[in-house]
């Protein structure tokens, strides 16, 4: 499947709303992408067009966004982007561009951070079981059985 899928670097505009749904919990901000240039007739930086996006994350990373960004923090954000045109009886036609994020992170190249690893419970991941993993390095201990059939053979 072709996805269309953008790193756009900005600064967070809204507030995260965080909501828990259904299907696990979600969270949305805005995000305003400005280009920036260097204006040689007053030699100094310029702001140019802004972009605004809306940001959707879902399950672990909505969690961990809502506990991490807020209005004006620096933001890298990964994702599927998907544009959206809309118009309705009497009114202007409008369009709307949105990110699926797969991964949102502070742009360390405007400051610092600092991580923090959450602690997963094993509910957290569907289908996950009780049982722990098992040691892949650690040749399995044979039975009694099967070293009697392989001396045999």
């Amino acid at each position: 499947m072709n996805e269309t899928m953008i790193c756009a670097v900005g600064n967070v505009a809204t507030q995260p709303v965080y909501r828990e749904l259904a299907t696990g919990a979600s969270v949305r901000f805005r995000l305003a992408a400005t280009a920036r240039y260097l204006d040689r007739e007053k030699n100094e930086w310029t702001d140019g067009h802004t972009n605004f996006f809306t940001v959707w994350a879902n399950r672990q990373l909505a969690t961990n966004v809502s506990g991490s960004i807020n209005v004006g923090d620096p933001v890298v954000v990964h994702g599927r982007l998907k544009v959206r045109s809309e118009g309705r009886e009497g009114q202007p036609a409008w369009t709307s561009a949105d990110i699926d994020a797969v991964a949102i992170g502070h742009d360390l190249a405007r400051g610092t951070s600092a991580f923090r690893r959450t602690q997963r419970t094993e509910n957290t991941v569907a289908g996950s079981s009780a049982q722990p993993e098992p040691a892949w390095e650690t040749p399995p201990v044979e039975t009694a059985d099967r070293q009697e059939a392989v001396a045999v053979t």
